[in-house]
């Protein structure tokens, strides 16, 4: 009897304690990860911006890069994707102040034009540069 009650009040204990973590954010953390981050190498490919690296963005980042400015039909055209597609991407980009976005009208028409930041011309370089090395340390040198 008395093992049955050290029992009951070991699971009253341990349920308390998976209650309080399930309510408690910085419990949630994945504390086997090494706190730094390695600079160079394969495991920089951990430190990629995750804004650019997506596919459409990085795109849309290199496109306006190699350009003064694109419109929204411009982008659409070039990278052969849907207005929504397009839309969302170009957004992110915008609220990381990345990209700015100008509408206007060409007489009639609307018009909506991007142009890449200085901040978001730096992302890019830095990208690239993580890039660069995430590709020289795969061949080895």
């Amino acid at each position: 009897m008395a093992r049955q009650n050290a029992l009951a009040k070991d699971r009253g204990r341990t349920k308390a304690s998976a209650q309080q973590q399930q309510s408690d954010p910085a419990s949630l953390r994945d504390t086997r990860r090494p706190a730094s981050k390695p600079t160079d190498g394969p495991a920089a490919a951990a430190e990629l911006d995750r804004l650019i690296h997506e596919r459409v963005r990085l795109a849309i980042v290199s496109a306006l890069a190699v350009n003064e400015s694109l419109t929204f039909n411009d982008l659409k055209q070039l990278l052969n994707t849907t207005d929504g597609n397009l839309s969302v991407h170009a957004r992110k980009l915008e609220e990381a102040q990345y990209v700015t976005c100008n509408k206007y009208f060409d007489g009639r028409m609307p018009k909506t034009e991007y142009r890449l930041t200085a901040a978001g011309r730096r992302a890019l370089e830095r990208y690239l540069g993580h890039m660069e090395s995430v590709i020289r340390a795969a061949r080895g040198g």
